[in-house]
């Protein structure tokens, strides 16, 4: 089992920001050993930059327009279905970020 295994999937995030909690989601795949991710959020679709896992600690930067331009930063802890962690914007406040995988249909398994 590769690194990537561990977490490849999709994920649905929720992040605690200060206009209010905001849902995205993020796919992560392993791509021939490495480990490749793009969020969905507010109608946009962007790719993960510097995506890395070191043992449970994954991390990753991404690019946003909506609902307002940022470079977000997040760091998170992975403990089987559930991840945790920051999402940080600039000078601006951390914010807390949960995440959970979703089930994989029984039909795609095999």
């Amino acid at each position: 089992m590769s690194v990537a295994d561990s977490v490849e999937g999709t994920w649905d995030l929720s992040i605690s920001t200060p206009i209010g909690r905001i849902k995205a989601v993020i796919e992560l795949r392993d791509e021939g050993g490495t480990l490749s991710g793009t969020a969905h959020g507010a109608g946009e679709e962007v790719p993960l930059a510097d995506l890395a896992l070191d043992g449970d600690q994954l991390v990753w930067r991404q690019a946003i327009t909506k609902p307002m331009r940022l470079n977000l930063a997040f760091t998170m802890t992975v403990e089987g279905e559930t991840m945790t962690g920051t999402s940080k914007a600039g000078r601006l406040p951390s914010s807390k970020v949960t995440g959970e995988r979703r089930a994989v249909p029984a039909a795609a398994e095999g």
